[in-house]
């Protein structure tokens, strides 16, 4: 009896969340949410891809905003369809309102050789105990390098 006890208790252990799983954390939520959207990018995978767009989804891609996920699907089977991704993105930033119900991502994006180009924005929203996207947007170019301050010209006459 005593081994039954003892087997059991294991079990629940394992099947059972800890109270610290019970807790969620939301801003680990939509920092996994995000990992995996680029995952899914990253993995050539369409269908899982398409899984994290909000139904009123709204992607700003200059010169055009792509409504909805047939829209944003059908521009973006374009980065989708190389074997290889043209580029790639982790979030660096991450926060969750008050609530629990939006997020915000952002972080850099980089291209095939590993250089950062630009910077993403990604807004989340939690529908059904799941992240998707409300809003993407095209962030902001990666500022160039600093060039040193020229110094004050020399005359060239003696």
């Amino acid at each position: 009896m005593e081994g039954m006890k003892t087997t059991l208790a294991l079990l629940a252990a394992l099947l059972l969340p800890s109270g610290a799983a019970l807790a969620a954390d939301p801003v680990g939520e939509v920092r996994d949410a995000e990992t995996a959207f680029a995952r899914a990018f990253a993995d050539r995978d369409a269908a899982r891809f398409s899984t994290f767009l909000a139904e009123d989804t709204t992607f700003l891609s200059p010169p055009a905003v792509m409504k909805g996920p047939n829209q944003v699907m059908a521009k973006w089977l374009g980065y989708l369809l190389p074997k290889e991704a043209p580029f790639s993105w982790k979030p660096e930033h991450v926060a969750v309102n008050g609530d629990g119900t939006l997020g915000f991502s952002t972080g850099p994006v980089f291209d095939p050789k590993g250089t950062q180009i630009a910077v993403y924005t990604s807004v989340w929203i939690k529908q059904k105990n799941r992240w998707k996207i409300l809003f993407d947007g095209p962030g902001c170019p990666v500022a160039p390098p600093a060039t040193p301050a020229a110094g004050p010209a020399e005359d060239k006459k003696k």
